[in-house]
């Protein structure tokens, strides 16, 4: 904890850097990922403060709209299509990924019931799924792609991806090589940016 806290001391000691931050934000792209540690989505990118709405969850799942009570998700999705006008959206699953593993070898999550409960009411089973692969690489592409159908079930993506003022994007990241790939629809596979 104290190197994150020594670099947080310093880390005001640039005012001029962020000064225009103030004056609001117009980020282009939201970016649902994961809340894992081992991804960084300014890192992954190179994005610089302002320019990626973030939204992190557990397994980057993106909850069924309109489930009856308002959730965070929901809202994060909504204020970044509706208010921010973001144009694109990139839902981007990550290999070894906790969530998506427990859901493919069907772990006993009582000892997490809020993990356990999350997952029940946002995730499917990813149907490529392969319990004897501890990067889940297959079972992650099919969850992100998954979760990109459940986008377009949101009013303000549809109406936007209907006049084609948004695109969606479904990436993989592999932690253990830092490779990025983005769905392809016309192969189907996930290939290299």
């Amino acid at each position: 904890m104290q190197p994150l806290i020594d670099n947080a001391r310093t880390f005001g000691q640039r005012p001029e850097e962020f000064a225009k931050l103030a004056e609001g934000q117009s980020p282009d792209v939201l970016f649902i990922t994961c809340s894992d540690s081992r991804v960084v989505p300014a890192l992954i990118t190179g994005a610089r403060p302002g320019e990626l709405f973030e939204l992190r969850t557990a397994g980057n799942v993106v909850p069924p709209y309109g489930s009856g009570r308002p959730s965070g998700e929901a809202a994060t999705i909504e204020y970044a299509v509706e208010v921010l006008g973001v144009r694109d959206v990139v839902v981007c699953g990550h290999s070894h990924c906790g969530a998506v593993g427990a859901l493919v070898r069907g772990d006993d999550l009582d000892a997490v019931p809020a993990v356990r409960d999350w997952l029940a009411h946002a995730a499917d089973t990813p149907r490529n799924a392969d319990p004897s692969d501890p990067a889940v690489a297959d079972a992650v592409q099919d969850h992100v792609l998954a979760q990109l159908l459940r986008l377009r079930s949101y009013p303000g993506i549809a109406r936007r991806l209907a006049d084609g003022r948004l695109t969606l994007h479904g990436w993989y990241y592999e932690v253990h090589t830092g490779a990025v790939r983005e769905h392809r629809a016309d192969t189907g596979k996930f290939e290299a940016l």
